[in-house]
């Protein structure tokens, strides 16, 4: 007799696993299908690796300006690559073996397998192969009055860059291989392109990003994208924007990609290429079409409450649609669940999102751009505080980047916050927090930040754009 539950969650990614932990919190018998291991993408290939490899970087880096901190090594200081990935999946494991650990304590029922949609609240399950190519999962049939689909997305693959694993290569590859190219191509410069740019150029490999767009991490406030293309430049980081990937040939050990510049075809020559042009959702083979779920664009259609057309059918996070981040699936999910259990919950507001990209200089982003404000008709008060007049980041030795704040000044509502800097991703929240609250200007002026810290460059670039400044 198959297994009956409250509610199923298919895939067990940050969106996943914490809407089974909300769910059982809320008194719901849940269950949680998953068909490779624990922690979806984000725990295993992607934001918890990813943040590992990114730190081996960042220490790197520091390695070469020892003497501007009155340091001195003996001997050279060299990156064994191979083991800088393994320290990654090291990271990526334990946390792996965190979810499971929290899956027990949450008495969440645990099924390993291929999830599918068979119609009137049954879930049918086959074995699947996980990422270590393991067999997992048996053939089983579970039934619930609400399935949640939360499977995520993958890396997009475009015609002119077709994944071969080797030569080029997606996200997973390029977290994975213990094997450094000398040269790398990166097609795309949003958070994922520039992360691994600056991870390879640091460890050794000679980078060059391409991007379409006439900027680089094109979603963020202009002023961002200027200040990260200028630190990568100066790092020694080739950026190409306004450019286009036509073609790699693969024939020889060389790669040769052609790309598409406003001054005509130019040919690089590199030892693999990294696609970075975005993600699409992960939606075939699990049953929505014959059960009737719409879907746009690779993505699950849901309303405010992540609900699909079909009744007992939701989705969350990724396979839903932008933006791809895990921190919205998790809070797309508790929203969800709430619902589902009667809570007086509210639904998500995208535009108080933020963004993190996490290279260093880091960069975070909540609310409206200085553009999209404009273009929104508010009449604004903007304010910039750089961190070189920061007294912490002075002594950190990292003065790059700054603050952006945006306020409608009609009322003093914070519209926007842009943050590039050193461990930029830490200060966000702040943001985020007044955002929520409808905090005002006056009320962030007023709010003592203590001091030396780069969270005081808040608090000073709303001082800026009140016309107050002090420490500028």
């Amino acid at each position: 007799m198959a297994a009956s539950y409250d509610v199923i969650v298919i895939g067990s990614g940050p969106g996943g696993y914490e809407t089974a932990i909300r769910a059982t919190q809320l008194g719901l018998k849940t269950a949680i299908v998953e068909k490779n291991k624990l922690g979806g993408v984000c725990l295993n290939v992607g934001c918890i690796p990813t943040k590992a490899l990114l730190k081996s970087a960042e220490i790197m880096e520091y390695t070469k300006h020892l003497d501007a901190y009155g340091l001195k090594a003996e001997g050279s200081i060299k990156a064994e690559f191979d083991k800088v990935i393994g320290r990654s999946r090291d990271v990526a494991g334990k946390m792996n073996k965190g979810v499971d650990y929290l899956m027990n304590k949450n008495k969440v029922s645990v099924h390993y397998g291929q999830a599918r949609l068979a119609g009137g609240g049954k879930v049918s399950i086959e074995p699947s192969t996980d990422m270590d190519g393991k067999k997992v999962g048996s053939k089983e049939t579970i039934s619930a009055k609400h399935i949640i689909v939360a499977t995520g997305a993958r890396a997009r693959e475009i015609p002119s860059l077709p994944f071969d694993g080797e030569k080029i290569i997606s996200s997973k590859e390029a977290l994975l291989q213990t094997k450094q190219p000398k040269r790398l191509v990166i097609c795309g410069a949003g958070a994922i392109g520039v992360e691994f740019a600056y991870f390879y150029h640091h460890m050794g490999t000679e980078v060059t990003i391409i991007e379409l767009q006439d900027r680089v991490v094109p979603v963020e406030d202009k002023d961002v994208s200027r200040e990260l293309a200028r630190v990568f430049k100066k790092a020694g980081i080739k950026v190409m924007t306004g450019a286009m990937v036509k073609s790699v040939d693969t024939k020889s050990k060389t790669l040769k990609v052609t790309v598409e510049t406003k001054k005509g075809d130019q040919v690089i020559e590199c030892d693999q290429v990294l696609s970075a042009v975005g993600v699409v959702g992960n939606i075939e083979d699990l049953g929505l079409e014959k059960a009737g779920v719409k879907t746009d664009r690779g993505a699950i259609v849901i309303n405010e409450w992540c609900q699909t057309n079909v009744p007992g059918v939701y989705a969350i996070g990724d396979v839903a649609g932008p933006p791809w981040l895990a921190h919205k699936a998790s809070h797309e999910g508790v929203i969800c669940v709430e619902k589902i259990a009667g809570e007086n919950t509210h639904p998500l507001n995208k535009n108080n999102i933020p963004g993190c990209t996490y290279c260093q200089p880091q960069i975070a982003s909540v609310g409206y751009t200085e553009a999209a404000a404009k273009e929104a008709g508010y009449d604004l008060k903007v304010g910039k505080f750089p961190f070189t007049a920061s007294g912490k980041a002075a002594a950190m030795g990292h003065n790059e980047g700054f603050v952006k704040v945006i306020y409608d000044a009609k009322y003093g509502e914070l519209l926007g916050c842009h943050i590039i800097g050193y461990d930029a991703t830490e200060m966000i929240a702040e943001a985020v927090t007044a955002r929520t609250l409808e905090t005002t200007a006056h009320e962030i002026m007023e709010s003592i930040h203590p001091h030396p810290t780069l969270s005081e460059a808040v608090m000073e670039a709303t001082r800026a754009a009140y016309g107050v400044p002090i420490n500028i």
